[in-house]
């Protein structure tokens, strides 16, 4: 990426991070994979039980092969051999867990987190339950407004998700949502997260860079 638009990226973070501690959440700006480990075990002690929603971007950013190195008590929704009901174990187990790790659909400047969600497991544990929910995202998830945010997921996130997980939808033909009611739709479920009570509850780290859809 260009020197100049490194600069205005980095802008652009650190004016969500500043919206993000407004609404009582917590932000953060990391340069390395190795600074975002040491941020991450800064807030999730070795040990915790933690576990993931689904999200291309801790695939890309290594963080998913980290959560494997048995530093964590891992609960794996993704390993060889899992059977559907132990999936499902899995997404209830969530939300005792000390520490839910998870990307973001969309971020307002305002310190918004936009998703929305096939099943459910993943809005919900971002909601309610978990200790900690540990948000990773890449510069390009950041957007001016609300309406940036659900144009994102219609442009970009609900299409590209369509054709990763081979949904048989008319996004993933075309491009853009076409808001159908094909059973296989991954649109359901769609969250605002504006404002924590607990203030040490969400984390959001941001990468300069591009990650996930």
């Amino acid at each position: 990426m260009d020197n100049n638009m490194m600069q205005l990226n980095e802008q652009k973070i650190l004016r969500t991070i500043k919206s993000l501690k407004e609404n009582n959440m917590n932000g953060y700006l990391v340069a390395t994979k190795e600074e975002l480990i040491n941020t991450i075990e800064q807030i999730v002690k070795p040990g915790s039980t933690v576990t993931c929603g689904g999200s291309m971007t801790l695939f890309e950013s290594g963080i998913i092969d980290y959560l494997k190195n048995g530093k964590y008590d891992f609960l794996d929704r993704n390993r060889p051999g899992i059977t559907q009901d132990e999936v499902k174990d899995i997404y209830t187990q969530a939300f005792s867990s000390d520490a839910y790790f998870v990307s973001s659909n969309a971020i307002t400047e305002d310190g918004e987190l936009y998703n929305v969600d096939g099943t459910g497991n993943r809005v919900a544990a971002m909601l309610y339950g978990p200790k900690r929910v540990i948000v990773i995202v890449g510069v390009n998830k950041i957007v001016p407004t609300l309406e940036g945010a659900i144009q994102r997921n219609r442009q970009v996130s609900a299409p590209a998700n369509a054709k990763r997980l081979n949904r048989v939808t008319p996004c993933a033909k075309v491009g853009t949502c076409m808001d159908c009611n094909s059973k296989e739709r991954l649109c359901n479920e769609y969250i605002v997260i504006k404002r924590q009570v607990d203030k040490d509850r969400i984390h959001v780290i941001f990468m300069n860079t591009s990650l996930g859809y």
